[in-house]
């Protein structure tokens, strides 16, 4: 059993101080001039699959219920973002979203905010066959749904769970709902399924879906993430271009992560998320928040800005979102993946967030 202490524990920063360069602006703002509208909130870091390239088969110690944020105290956090400081996009994520009590609370309550923001969950699928309906009731706008094989086998191998059929029941259940567009998130490992690219895309092209193929990334609570493993966004371009014709979507790109591509001349597409090989950095729109109140201003931040404490510290609205900006406003250019001395964040994945 991986412990919190092998882990590493995250370096902690509460800002205190306003940097007198910040401009005034209610926004979050950071030096380069990004602006975050775009909020990930991670509501646990456990998970009922076990997928290779995120933890190991035994799992990990889960995170203390007492440590992580109560729906009210989540809540306040949430109404803080979006009337406060311009987050306009909320995306649930986890480990597994759907294993927190009270979820489609917590999504009724968020897209009852004025203004009402965009509400996006990603999840693995397993158990959205019997609650896509009141999700979309709660008020999820579309959802992400991570799948990385087509065949029974190799999901138990990549998941160490034999529960593909629940994921493909969900996907349509999904699309019955009328959570779309539902986006299925894929990775293509080495050796594993790195041949089923064109498979995934003709499977979700036939169903209605949006495939994304993400690059493996550095987020394994292992930290046995190689450079040299990984597909890459031209390999598996090229994979798809041997069946598929790829035209460059002419809709601008902005602070999305996933390039997209015209499949064989619409309407469907497909999306590649590069974030080591073709980083989006530049224009990264994103703010973090983890199941136990820390802001990271990036996936891949060393610091974390402590709102838990400030909560139940009794600090007021003002308080929270001034040290809220003021992390946002300390955000580095870029991950630094490709710099000599890049580290793996402390917290893998499953503890951070998609």
């Amino acid at each position: 059993m991986v412990t919190p202490s092998e882990l590493g524990l995250p370096a902690v920063r509460r800002a205190t101080t306003r940097d007198p360069a910040r401009p005034d602006d209610a926004r979050l703002i950071d030096t380069f001039g990004r602006v975050a509208t775009d909020l990930r909130i991670s509501l646990t870091d456990r998970c009922n699959l076990r997928c290779s390239y995120c933890m190991p088969a035994e799992g990990l110690d889960w995170m203390p219920r007492d440590e992580q944020l109560t729906d009210e105290e989540l809540l306040r956090l949430i109404g803080i973002a979006v009337r406060d400081l311009g987050i306009e996009e909320l995306r649930f994520t986890g480990g597994e979203p759907m294993l927190r009590k009270g979820l489609e609370g917590l999504v009724s309550a968020s897209a009852a905010l004025e203004p009402r923001p965009d509400i996006s969950l990603t999840t693995n699928g397993i158990g959205l066959a019997r609650r896509a309906e009141s999700l979309a009731a709660a008020g999820v706008n579309r959802l992400n749904v991570s799948m990385d094989t087509l065949r029974p086998e190799r999901f138990a191998t990549i998941t160490r769970r034999d529960r593909l059929s629940d994921v493909l029941d969900g996907l349509a259940a999904a699309r019955a709902a009328g959570l779309g567009p539902v986006k299925i998130n894929t990775v293509l490992l080495r050796g594993l399924n790195d041949d089923e690219a064109c498979d995934l895309l003709r499977f979700a092209v036939e169903g209605g879906y949006e495939l994304r193929f993400i690059e493996q990334m550095p987020l394994d609570a292992q930290h046995g993430w190689e450079r040299t493993e990984m597909v890459t966004a031209g390999e598996i371009l090229e994979k798809l271009q041997a069946e598929f014709t790829l035209t460059p979507d002419s809709v601008a790109r902005g602070g999305a992560p996933a390039e997209r591509w015209i499949v064989d001349g619409g309407p469907a597409a497909v999306g590649v998320i590069a974030s080591v090989t073709r980083p989006f950095c530049g224009a990264c729109d994103r703010t973090r928040l983890t199941a136990d109140g820390q802001v990271r201003s990036c996936l891949f931040a060393r610091t974390e800005t402590d709102l838990r404490a400030m909560l139940r510290g009794g600090c007021s609205d003002a308080e929270i979102a001034g040290s809220w900006r003021d992390a946002m406003w300390g955000k580095l250019a870029g991950h630094g993946i490709d710099d000599p001395g890049f580290l793996q964040p402390d917290r893998p994945m499953s503890a951070i967030g998609g």
